[in-house]
């Protein structure tokens, strides 16, 4: 029955009273879901908050006890049932962030990055931290304990790889940072739903980074600690993603609940445990975070020092770096997630010179936590990641798209991909990079006036207000207060501690044995939904018009003809970087001439390679797979790794010189027929060299003297293609 159908007096009379039952029965069973809620999350703090996993662990570093002590830890998650791991294969390392609430949901779920890394045999490791920080506590001792975290790992796998360590949001920078200031002690970093480029982005997308501008920059970051007794509450943090969707903060969310509250409870309290669950920093911690990073935007540029004076510059990362994305992402959106790239590289030949690997992965939709807690993403995006870490370390430098596609049956090489999914590695340009970012980067000069208007603010209350509230508020004071928030109060509530709340439970069995659940076609039960529909569209409005007002505020204050003019903004880095890497791009052309003539078959192989992933505008998983049952007993495999990098680099600088002077390096016929036959078979591109019409086969035929007749895949290459 349609809501425009007409209904007799009588059965609407019917509808009403099923309504009403099933309205009642669940409204009882929504509140002892709150109270439900409330106890897990009491006996939650009262266990000292542990990590949330959904597997087994043991402790092997509490960085509490360390000579230079934080509230950090290290677990080796132990694999349970079928599942077993290999010693020798790399160990992942897998670092939650510390950003309002607790450490877990990197392994939230069976279906997760530990749970995907543990099922393809790697010995897994966690870091976790505790919920309240060491006092004095900084980032710089963080970085430390997570440095001989990684290297206590590495200790106990020595005939494995460097560890893989991935960085979930917050956690991508420090790894970031980490992996800039100790290279050596670490594999491929994953930075997921990571923000290092902090003014980046546009309106629609993520409003928070206007935030700093209208408080006035960093200063309330330190008040709010101070008004904590020098600590700084997380729950501060997770209001403010609260916020970012009002609609479904405060309607979509519980009532989604009520509104299918047979089913929904399970899954709603496993989240809200997590969820409610809040952590906190020292002052010094949070200061540092919002004044370099969120309003400074220091990361990037190399501005950032440690107090030993240790500089961190990006550029010394020499480990592959994955970065996961999502364009439904309004947190961390593309942009902040990538655009650091740019600032640091200005142009994709500045990435090959240095031999570094940049892949990222995009996803289409998915939004900010379900990135790291989403069953389909992790079952997709976080296997594959892991099925690929060793071809990553293998590609030849540069700037990569990861697209993951479902096989089709017409798909050549098919077998030798396991699981429902083929893997390319697309070649990207530092100018199709720029193309992620929606809207032009000319509104980020906005924030630089703000950085320098937020210095002079925090400066000003450091020096006034500051010392007042320090003699005032004392530790305990700040305590309690945290003991007396909204969300502490509002568990006690609704918890068994409360005497209104005798019953609760008994009403709500009561109701279970009696359930009468509702027809979908119940009149008022459309009314309901309908009117839902309305409160979220309202709420949705506000969240609207609120971001519009947020940034025509700080477009207004801060522009050209406000703050601006007083403060103006800094140069573009994105600019001033392109510029050197321009001119560093002539430089190695004239450098590089007489490289490009100079070399033997396994410089040419490798050349031919390059030319060929580029022609096909990348390189597939199975590429890989054809390639390592091909043997090339006369090439060392570290020459060939020497051989790929310098041939990259020539590729980048002049492809056309590089493939002119091909026939140089190929010195006969045997030779290039030879070189010829391995990469077509290895790109898959040999369907395309018969075809003596392709203009492949008239481009061999032209530089190389190669028929199409004669480049057929060699005994070797056939063997690979058949295994």
């Amino acid at each position: 029955m349609t809501q425009t159908s007409l209904i007799s007096p009588l059965a609407l009379l019917d509808h009403a009273w099923e309504y009403w039952i099933d309205t009642t029965q669940r409204s009882a069973l929504f509140l002892d879901v709150m109270r439900e809620r409330s106890n897990i999350a009491i006996e939650h703090a009262q266990q000292g908050k542990p990590p949330l996993l959904a597997f087994d662990y043991e402790l092997l570093i509490d960085a509490r006890s360390l000579d230079v002590p934080c509230n950090y830890m290290l677990l080796r998650v132990l694999p349970s049932g079928d599942i077993h791991t290999d010693a020798t294969k790399r160990p992942y390392v897998i670092i939650d962030p510390r950003a309002g609430h607790g450490a877990g949901i990197g392994g939230f779920k069976a279906d997760s990055q530990v749970g995907v890394a543990l099922r393809a045999g790697h010995p897994v490791y966690f870091v976790g931290f505790y919920p309240d920080p060491v006092p004095g506590q900084r980032l710089q001792d963080v970085m430390q304990a997570e440095a001989l975290f990684i290297e206590e790992v590495a200790k106990r796998h020595p005939k494995a790889s460097k560890p893989c360590v991935i960085g979930n949001c917050q956690a991508g920078w420090a790894v970031a940072g980490l992996a800039a200031l100790r290279p050596e002690i670490m594999g491929p970093i994953v930075l997921n739903g990571a923000p290092l480029s902090y003014w980046a982005g546009s309106d629609e997308q993520n409003p928070m980074r206007y935030a700093g501008g209208v408080n006035g920059g960093s200063w309330t970051a330190a008040l709010s600690a101070d008004l904590g007794g020098g600590v700084f509450d997380g729950a501060h943090l997770v209001k403010n993603f609260e916020n970012l969707n009002p609609a479904n903060t405060h309607w979509g969310k519980p009532y989604h609940l009520y509104a299918n509250i047979d089913t929904e409870a399970p899954r709603y309290l496993e989240f809200e445990r997590w969820w409610g669950g809040h952590f906190r920093m020292t002052g010094e911690e949070i200061e540092a975070i919002v004044n370099q990073l969120f309003i400074g935007n220091k990361l990037a540029s190399g501005q950032i020092q440690t107090a030993d004076g240790d500089k961190i510059d990006l550029h010394n990362i020499t480990t592959p770096i994955i970065v996961f994305a999502s364009w439904g992402d309004d947190i961390t959106p593309p942009a902040q997630a990538l655009n650091w790239i740019i600032d640091l590289y200005g142009h994709e030949s500045a990435i090959v010179e240095e031999g570094q690997i940049i892949v990222y992965l995009l996803h289409k939709d998915v939004g900010h936590l379900g990135i790291f807690v989403g069953g389909k993403v992790a079952r997709k995006q976080h296997a594959e990641l892991v099925n690929v870490m060793e071809m990553v370390e293998s590609l030849p430098p540069g700037l990569y798209e990861m697209v993951i596609d479902a096989k089709t049956a017409d798909l050549a090489y098919a077998e030798l991909e396991q699981g429902d999914y083929t893997v390319n590695f697309e070649t990207r340009t530092i100018e199709q990079l720029r193309l992620v970012d929606p809207g032009s980067r000319s509104d980020e000069a906005l924030f630089s006036t703000v950085a320098q208007v937020s210095e002079i603010n925090e400066a000003i209350y450091k020096n006034t207000l500051r010392p007042v509230l320090q003699t005032v508020i004392t530790p305990e004071m700040g305590e309690w207060s945290r003991k007396l928030s909204p969300s502490t109060l509002k568990n006690y509530a609704y918890s068994d501690f409360n005497p209104l709340m005798v019953g609760v439970a008994h009403q709500a069995e009561q109701v279970r044995q009696t359930r009468q659940v509702i027809s979908e076609d119940n009149f008022f039960r459309g009314l309901e939904q309908q009117a839902s529909e309305m409160i979220m569209a309202s709420l949705n409005g506000y969240r609207d018009l609120r971001n519009a007002a947020s940034s025509s505020y700080v477009k207004t204050l801060y522009g050209a003809w406000g703050l601006g003019a007083i403060f103006p903004p800094a140069a573009p880095l994105e600019e001033t970087v392109r510029k050197h890497a321009e001119q560093r791009l002539d430089t190695l052309k004239i450098e590089a001439e007489p490289e490009f003539e100079t070399g033997g078959f396994t410089e040419g192989l490798a050349r031919l390679f390059i030319l060929a992933m580029h022609h096909s505008g990348g390189i597939e998983r199975r590429s890989f797979l054809i390639a390592d049952q091909t043997q090339l007993p006369e090439i060392d495999p570290i020459e060939w790794r020497k051989a790929v990098e310098a041939q990259t680099l020539l590729i980048s600088l002049d492809a056309e010189r590089a493939m002119a002077s091909l026939p140089k390096l190929l010195k006969n016929l045997a030779e290039r027929k030879r070189a010829v036959e391995i990469v077509t078979e290895v790109t898959m591109l040999t369907p395309e060299l018969e075809d003596p019409k392709s203009p492949l086969a008239i481009k061999a035929k032209e530089l190389l003297g190669i028929k199409a007749s004669r480049a057929k895949p060699s005994a070797k290459a056939s063997k690979a293609g058949d295994a």
